[in-house]
């Protein structure tokens, strides 16, 4: 199993030198880590046997309480990695109200969630009380969970903050904090919120950070706050992305949403990433008015309503999920094993990202990335910093080569929602990011002809209005 990931090095003081090497023998099984029986029990009772390569080389130090400076990407293991140990070292303790002893702190909502429900069995077993604490759901909710006493608090920055401004949840007696996916809580500029909480928390406590790079301010935040750490990076320096397999599809401008469609109506789920919300709704209503079973996913959605759509798309009731970056992190889903990039990122930390929501634990996947003739070269640019060899192909819609790639096959044409059939897009020769609706691009005639087209239908229902008033 390789779990490919950029390098990271050590900071913030002397650490062991970085942990490469094959686990020893005696961690072939996770009963030579002197975890408690019920986590035993427990690891066994769900089919994990073996632990991964960062769970054997990171359980070690971390069940000793040394400080850990982590390297692995979702997927590869490492919610086990830090989870295990903070439960096991918690374990016998009771916390008062509002006054948490452990704290897991992620930079999204499914992130929370998926971090919650992973470690739930085992909270349960060693009789922990856990509380998922994120945006987008009852504060009123949380702040009672709190109040009832929670020795493990799972986290959003800018929800936890809140808590502590109203008084509802103090981190003085928190012995043991974990930074998960600390470099993209650093990227959505929660930094000051997540030094705040590092400074209330017992200063004398462990702290684990997992984090995919080590840019200015996730060195900030090790040079501040680790003491000591030891650095476990289990994959070779080389292995960005290197499980997967990837691709770039050359597309002909006219041809664009009707590749993104036969790609979207192949047999198996499928992630597709755009830039803006707008053309997130845009593409996930063409797809159900041309019979794929596609749903929506980005920041103007409710939290239950994100819950709901990802629930859906891991059961199956949806086979192609359209989102914005709001997933690239925390989402898990088994045998995804296909990204669609319909707009190519220009960060190559956000390729990365995207990709790793396929090619999970050692599983096989594919990320392709679809570019008009005029930005391959610097979207290949972009993937040779992300250290990404791609395959390039011309496609257009309907070819068995773009079959090949992706498994794309023509869409049924059979809406979901009632309505007419989406008609076969016509090229607008509108910028391709976006598919016409990017950020920093103009979303063209269309977004200002649709806002006076609104503005008139409430002029006409005033006019009516008052005539209805007025007799």
């Amino acid at each position: 199993m390789k779990h490919p990931e950029d390098p990271i090095t050590a900071h913030g003081g002397p650490a062991r030198p970085e942990s490469t090497a094959p686990a020893p023998p005696e961690a072939v099984s996770f009963a030579g880590f002197g975890l408690p029986a019920q986590v035993l029990s427990t690891l066994s009772g769900l089919g994990v046997r073996e632990p991964f390569p960062i769970q054997a080389a990171t359980l070690p130090d971390a069940l000793k309480g040394r400080d850990v400076l982590g390297r692995g990407r979702t997927g590869s293991g490492k919610t086990l990695a830090f989870g295990l140990p903070l439960l096991t070292r918690t374990a016998g303790r009771r916390a008062e109200p509002k006054q948490p002893l452990a704290l897991i702190l992620v930079p999204t909502r499914e992130l929370a969630q998926q971090v919650t429900q992973a470690l739930a069995p085992y909270a349960e077993a060693l009789r922990l009380r856990m509380a998922a604490v994120v945006g987008g759901m009852s504060i009123g909710r949380q702040i009672a969970e709190l109040r009832q006493g929670a020795e493990v608090v799972v986290a959003t920055p800018g929800r936890l903050h809140d808590l502590i401004e109203r008084n509802a949840c103090r981190l003085g007696r928190v012995r043991i904090t974990v930074l998960d996916e600390a470099d993209q809580m650093c990227d959505l500029g929660f930094l000051p919120q997540v030094v705040d909480v590092l400074d209330q928390v017992h200063p004398d406590g462990q702290r684990m950070l997992f984090s995919a790079t080590l840019d200015r301010d996730v060195d900030q935040l090790v040079r501040g706050y680790l003491h000591d750490p030891v650095v476990h990076s289990v994959d070779p320096a080389a292995g960005t992305v290197t499980t997967m397999a990837h691709h770039l599809l050359v597309v002909h401008g006219p041809d664009r949403y009707a590749v993104t469609t036969e790609i979207a109506a192949r047999d198996g789920r499928v992630l597709l990433f755009l830039d803006t919300k707008h053309a997130v709704d845009q593409l996930t209503r063409h797809l159900r008015a041309s019979g794929v079973p596609a749903g929506a996913l980005h920041s103007g959605k409710s939290q239950p309503q994100r819950t709901r759509t990802l629930a859906q798309f891991k059961g199956g009731q949806i086979t192609a999920l359209v989102a914005t970056d709001v997933a690239a992190r925390g989402l898990h889903v088994d045998d995804l094993d296909l990204v669609v990039n319909v707009d190519p990122p220009t960060d190559p930390k956000d390729y990365v990202h995207r990709a790793g929501r396929t090619a999970r634990a050692g599983a096989s996947g594919s990320v392709v990335t679809l570019v008009p003739a005029a930005l391959r070269r610097e979207t290949g640019r972009m993937l040779a910093e992300a250290g990404v060899e791609a395959t390039v192909t011309k496609v257009r819609s309907g070819e068995a080569e773009l079959s090949r790639i992706t498994g794309a096959k023509a869409p049924s044409g059979v809406p979901l929602d009632g309505g007419p059939a989406a008609p076969r897009p016509k090229n607008t020769n509108a910028p391709f990011r976006g598919l016409g609706t990017s950020k920093g691009g103009s979303r063209g005639g269309d977004g200002k002809s649709r806002k006076a087209s609104e503005a008139r239908k409430l002029a006409e229902a005033r006019k009516a209005a008052l005539v209805r008033r007025n007799g």
